[in-house]
C-alpha cells in the first residue's frame, strides 16, 4: 500500500506539473497578444497619424475643440494618452479587488482585453477629420490595456511556484517582444511600400492599427482557454474607485517592504519610461536622424529585448532577481552616459545604443514583475499588481518633467539625456536597501533559494 501511495502521489505531481506548464505556456501568449498594440500603435503609428487628424480638423489658429475646449491639435494625442492613464486609475483598483474576491479573472481579463482589441480594431475607422473618435478610441483601448495587464500580471503568482517566477516573467516579456517585432515588421513593409499595394499612406496606416487589434483579440483566446479561476477566500466587497487604491494601500503599509520596492521600482521604471519615449526625441533633435532610422531603432530594441529578457532570467536563476536588477540598473546608467557622447548625424552608434537599451530593457521589467509577486500576500495578487500596475503606467511623469526642464534650461537634449541617470542611481540605492527576503517573509510567502 505504501508503494501504491508514493506512485499515487508521484502521478498527482508530474500531472500537477504538466498542468501547470500548459497554464503558463497560455499565459506567456497574453504578451504576445497585446504587445502588438504597445509597439506599433502606440510607439509607432498612432501619435503622428491620430495628430495629422487633427490637425486637419483644426481652425485657422491650429485649435480644435473637443466638448468645446480650445486644444492645439499638435497637444491632442497627448492629452489623450493622460485622459487614459486617469481612466485606468480610477478602474484598476476597483477591478483589482472585485477579481480577487470573486476569483473569477480569467472573465474580467476576457472583458479588458476584448473592449481594448475592439476600439484598437475600431481604429480603421479614422480617417478624414475624425479626431474625437481618435481620442476616444485611444483612452479605451489604453485604460483597458492597463486593466487587462493588471489581472494578466496577477495569476503570475498562481501559475509559477517562486523557484520558476523569473523564468515564466522573462519567458512572457519574451513573447511579448518577439510579436511585437514580427508585426512591426511586417507593418513596416506595408507603410513603405503603400503604393505597389495600391493604398495611401493614410489607408496603409489604419490597416496598421486596427490589425493589432485583431492580433490582439484572436491571440488572446489561447490564454483564455488555457488559465484557470482559483477559489477566492471570503472578502468584504470593493469600494468605488479612489476608495479601493487608498484601501489598497492601507493594506500594503502593514508591509512597509512590500511598499519600499514599490517606491524603488516607480523611481528606477520612471527613468525606463522617460527613455523610451524620449529616445526618438533625442535622435531626431539632438542627432539629426531621419524617420526611417528611429523606426529601425525601435525594431532593433524590440529584437534584442527578447534576448535580454532571457539572458537576464538565466542571470536571476544564478545571481538571484534582486541582484540581477542592480546590474541592470548599473547597465542602464553606462548606456544613458554613451549616448552623451554619441555624433551626430551617425545611424550606426544610435543603433548602438537602442541594443544596449534593448538588451537591459526586458530583462529589468520582467524581473521586477517576479520580484513583486513574491512580495503579495496570497489572495490579493490583482489588488497588490493594480497598484504595480499603477506604478508602471500611471505614475511616469517625472521623468519626461525632468527631461523637459533640463532642455529647457541648458537647450541641451545631451544634458537632458543624461539628466536621466538619476533615476537609475536613486532605484538602485533603494532597491539596494530592501531586505528581499524578509519582504517576502512578511507577505507571507515562502522564500526561493535564490532572490
Amino acid at each position: 500500500m505504501g508503494t501504491d501511495t508514493l506512485h499515487s502521489d508521484a502521478t498527482g505531481g508530474a500531472d500537477e506539473a504538466a498542468e501547470r506548464r500548459r497554464e503558463q505556456r497560455g499565459w506567456y501568449f497574453y504578451d504576445w497578444a497585446c504587445s502588438v498594440y504597445s509597439t506599433s500603435v502606440l510607439t509607432v503609428f498612432l501619435g503622428p497619424y491620430l495628430t495629422s487628424v487633427a490637425e486637419s480638423a483644426a481652425d485657422a489658429e491650429g485649435y480644435v475643440h473637443p466638448l468645446g475646449i480650445p486644444v492645439r491639435a499638435g497637444s491632442f494625442f497627448a492629452y489623450s494618452v493622460s485622459l487614459s492613464v486617469i481612466v485606468a486609475v480610477l478602474v484598476m483598483p476597483l477591478v483589482g479587488a472585485a477579481a480577487d474576491r470573486s476569483g473569477r479573472k480569467k472573465p474580467l481579463l476576457a472583458a479588458a482585453a476584448y473592449t481594448g482589441a475592439a476600439a484598437t480594431a475600431g481604429m480603421f475607422f479614422l480617417g478624414g477629420d475624425r479626431y474625437l473618435l481618435g481620442g476616444l478610441l485611444l483612452v479605451v483601448a489604453n485604460a483597458a490595456q492597463s486593466v487587462a495587464m493588471m489581472l494578466y500580471n496577477s495569476f503570475l503568482p498562481q501559475i509559477a511556484p517562486p523557484e520558476e517566477r523569473d523564468a515564466v516573467s522573462s519567458r512572457g516579456w519574451a513573447f511579448g517582444y518577439a510579436a511585437g517585432s514580427l508585426v512591426l515588421v511586417v507593418n513596416l513593409v506595408l507603410y513603405t511600400g503603400h503604393d505597389s499595394f495600391g493604398l495611401s499612406e493614410g489607408a496603409a496606416v489604419r490597416i496598421c492599427l486596427a490589425s493589432a487589434g485583431l492580433w490582439w483579440g484572436a491571440f488572446a483566446l489561447i490564454p483564455l482557454r488555457r488559465l484557470r479561476d482559483r477559489r477566492a477566500p471570503a472578502r468584504e466587497a470593493a469600494l468605488p474607485g479612489f476608495r479601493q487604491l487608498a484601501a489598497t494601500v492601507r493594506d500594503m503599509r502593514r508591509r512597509p517592504l512590500t511598499l519600499a520596492f514599490l517606491l524603488a521600482y516607480l523611481v528606477y521604471n520612471d527613468g525606463i519610461q522617460t527613455v523610451i519615449s524620449q529616445a526618438s526625441v533625442y535622435g531626431s533633435e539632438e542627432l539629426g536622424l531621419g524617420q526611417s532610422t528611429l523606426i529601425v531603432a525601435v525594431l532593433l530594441v524590440q529584437i534584442l529585448a527578447v534576448a535580454g529578457a532571457l539572458a537576464l532570467g538565466r542571470l536571476a536563476r544564478a545571481y538571484g532577481a534582486k541582484r540581477t536588477i542592480l546590474g541592470s540598473l548599473v547597465a542602464w546608467t553606462v548606456t544613458l552616459a554613451a549616448g552623451y557622447f554619441l555624433p551626430a548625424g551617425a545611424p550606426v552608434w544610435f543603433f548602438v545604443l537602442a541594443a544596449g537599451i534593448g538588451l537591459v530593457l526586458g530583462g529589468s521589467q520582467a524581473l521586477s514583475r517576479s520580484l513583486f509577486s513574491h512580495l503579495v500576500p496570497p489572495g490579493k495578487e490583482a489588488e497588490y499588481f493594480s497598484a504595480y500596475e499603477l506604478s508602471d503606467r500611471g505614475m511616469s511623469w517625472l521623468g519626461p518633467l525632468l527631461f523637459g526642464l533640463t532642455y529647457q534650461l541648458t537647450g541641451s537634449y545631451r544634458d537632458a539625456i543624461i539628466s536621466l541617470v538619476a533615476f537609475f542611481a536613486i532605484g538602485f540605492v533603494l532597491l539596494a536597501r530592501v531586505p528581499v527576503a524578509r519582504a517576502i517573509r512578511d507577505a507571507g510567502n515562502p522564500v526561493p533559494e535564490r532572490i
